[in-house]
């Protein structure tokens, strides 16, 4: 069976990305038991790490929204930070005072 395009996307992130997300799971996990004392190094690294994901979220969707599939669209975007938030659970904590 065919892999789903956001998987593939996800997989290409990571492999593009190794060292800056697995950098950040390091950060995310110190975050997740005190997020206190570490959320200004989160905060710091998840800008760079969610403007990655962004990058690669266009990408997955971009031709998709272009032919008139907008819905689909929003659906995809969905599963592909599925996949994100399976590894980074607090990464919509990234900028939150």
């Amino acid at each position: 069976m065919a892999q789903a395009k956001f998987k593939k996307v996800f997989e290409d992130m990571w492999t593009d990305h190794k060292s800056e997300l697995e950098q950040f799971m390091v950060t995310h996990a110190k975050f997740s038991v005190d997020p206190k004392s570490n959320r200004a190094e989160f905060n710091k690294q998840g800008e760079k790490i969610i403007a990655i994901i962004r990058h690669y979220e266009s990408i997955l969707c971009g031709r998709s929204e272009g032919a008139g599939f907008g819905n689909y669209t929003s659906k995809l975007a969905e599963k592909f930070w599925g996949e994100v938030r399976k590894v980074f659970p607090e990464i919509d904590e990234v900028g939150v005072e």
